[in-house]
């Protein structure tokens, strides 16, 4: 990624003449080291200490337990929680923050689910669907049709209907009231690494949230009887015009045994998706022997069932091997259900050591000290910059009076060689099942 740091000097639109050379800005960085011995980190997103320090490690935590199928887990993130008492029993890179796809509808439920009747009646208008994204998946709306509550929310726990997610906003008085309605639902649930920037989960730029957040929200909603009814449906039948109905059926394959899968022993929910960037995640959970267990998994490697598979390998483990594994987080209460306030994760808590690794978090400077190197190497780089800035006016002046030519157009700054190339797909994405 390119240094933001770089970019009071170093940018598109600025002249060769006042451009400080890549050589000189890496040296005045490096001499602005030593008030920043880790100034890399600084492009990283802080992890978050919410449900325990353990938790904003990076890599495997598990205690007392044995037998993680680590091998059939390729997941970017992902959670193991008893739903019951709240407790992880295993996670890996529980906090990392991952675009979530449809189980972000998950929180969209746990916000607007209760403010309308399940029997409430309402007729689609045009506008209420002229809104979605192209590309999204969608359970069938049209406008002119009247449905029931209860119906819009099967389009949206079974088909993922980002259409019928819509109309519910739009009840609820539009997107952006919704949207935040969400964040403020987020905040109270303390689902920190959840950003909000669509209700229905489609890919925009900066919607993220994690596993753990992901976790929090399925807990919530499943002690809702409609929530919990709503996600468990296999199959219902939709409103078509008239008379008319089709069948929809859950796109939640453990749930339904599609697509070449077996049916989940015990599974109760809760919510999948799959989006191009975003690629699949899901939240299920499952009650055996009076057990709830509640599994994320966040991006594995590409494999339609891959997400299904390892998310039932998590569930197999949760309830064999681990009944012995001891806690290394919790699932925080709401702080409007007196919830005890999380707090950020220490800053030696950030970037630990390799996945895997349940040790303690490798050391590195403070926070506060990381703020002292940003500031340092900034203002230095503003000296810098100011100091070109005048000289590219004294420069300018001089050919004004000696009828010099004018200096080239402005072109664009090369692109840092150690930027990746740029995503072909960041502002959109296809639902997909």
């Amino acid at each position: 990624m390119p240094n933001p740091l770089l970019g009071a000097v170093y940018r598109p639109g600025v002249r060769d003449s006042s451009r400080l050379s890549r050589r000189a800005v890496l040296g005045l960085t490096a001499a602005a080291l030593p008030l920043s011995a880790a100034a890399p980190a600084l492009a990283a997103p802080a992890a978050t200490a919410i449900g325990g320090e353990r938790l904003a490690r990076r890599g495997l935590q598990v205690d007392g337990a044995t037998a993680v199928p680590t091998k059939l887990l390729t997941a970017r993130a992902w959670l193991v929680a008893d739903g019951t008492t709240g407790e992880v029993l295993a996670s890996f890179n529980a906090h990392q923050r991952l675009a979530p796809a449809s189980t972000l509808k998950m929180l969209f439920a746990d916000t607007v689910l209760k403010k309308f009747d399940r029997t409430e009646k309402y007729t689609v208008k045009d506008s209420d669907i002229s809104d979605v994204p192209a590309g999204s998946s969608l359970v069938g709306i049209k406008a002119g049709i009247t449905y029931t509550v209860e119906q819009l929310w099967q389009g949206v726990f079974l088909r993922s209907g980002n259409d019928a997610v819509h109309v519910l906003a739009h009840m609820n008085g539009g997107i952006a009231k919704t949207v935040a309605e969400m964040q403020a639902k987020a905040r109270d649930l303390q689902a920190l690494d959840t950003h909000v920037v669509s209700p229905d989960g489609f890919d925009h730029p900066g919607q993220l949230s994690s596993a753990y957040d992901l976790t929090l929200f399925a807990r919530h909603g499943l002690r809702d009887p409609d929530f919990r009814g709503y996600c468990g449906t296999r199959v219902a039948d939709f409103p078509a015009g008239g008379r008319k109905t089709f069948q929809i059926q859950n796109t939640d394959r453990l749930l339904t045994g599609a697509w070449g899968l077996k049916t989940y022993d015990g599974l109760i929910g809760v919510k999948n998706g799959y989006t191009s960037h975003a690629g699949n995640t899901f939240t299920g959970a499952a009650t055996r022997d009076g057990r709830t267990l509640l599994v994320t998994v966040m991006h594995p490697v590409a494999g339609s069932n891959a997400v299904y598979e390892q998310t039932a390998a998590l569930l197999d483990w949760g309830f064999t091997h681990g009944r012995a594994a001891q806690p290394v987080g919790a699932l925080v209460k709401p702080l409007s259900e007196g919830g005890a306030t999380a707090s950020p994760a220490p800053a030696h808590g950030v970037g630990q050591a390799a996945a895997g690794a349940a040790g303690a978090p490798a050391k590195g400077p403070s926070a506060t000290r990381l703020v002292e190197g940003a500031a340092g190497t900034a203002a230095l780089l503003a000296a810098a910059g100011g100091f070109l800035l005048r000289r590219r006016r004294q420069v300018l002046a001089a050919r004004a009076t000696t009828g010099t030519r004018k200096p080239p157009a402005p072109r664009a700054a090369e692109p840092d060689p150690q930027e990746p190339p740029a995503p072909t797909d960041q502002g959109g994405g296809r639902h997909r099942r």
